[in-house]
């Protein structure tokens, strides 16, 4: 079975309560379990982690470099403005996918406009809600 990581970064543990107007109602630990259940029906062993700290992403996102190791990404803020988060990916030998609950170029701030991870995906899945992470995990099986 296929190891993947599911990444998520700031505020997004806080899935259901913060801004459901845009991030919806799921809650972060219902995400987890969608993402492990939708995974296990693709021959996937989906592990789901979510940090507010740079370095700690940072840190996972090299570990699967080294172990090459397929990733789905949501770097929520830090994939408009963190050059570190750029370098990383770029060291992913196995695919990434990028993927947003919302459609960040659709929102009214201009800085949500630029992604410094998907120059690194093999694609970016956006404003799919949280469906994107199963569109996601679809890619990575090639489906």
């Amino acid at each position: 079975m296929t190891r993947v990581l599911v990444l998520n970064g700031p505020n997004l543990g806080r899935l259901g309560r913060r801004q459901p107007e845009i991030y919806g109602h799921t809650t972060y630990d219902e995400l987890v379990e969608l993402c492990v259940g939708w995974g296990r029906d693709l021959g996937l062993e989906v592990d789901v982690r979510q940090t507010n700290h740079e370095g700690v992403l940072l840190d996972w996102l090299n570990d699967a470099a080294d172990e090459g190791t397929p990733v789905v990404l949501n770097a929520a803020a830090w994939t408009h403005y963190s050059l570190a988060l750029y370098d990383a990916c770029a060291q992913l030998t196995a695919p990434l996918v990028e993927v947003h609950i919302s459609e960040p170029r659709q929102r009214a701030e201009e800085f949500r406009h630029i992604s410094h991870v998907e120059p690194h995906a093999a694609a970016t899945i956006s404003g799919r809600g949280i469906d994107g992470y199963r569109q996601a995990l679809e890619v990575l099986a090639g489906r």
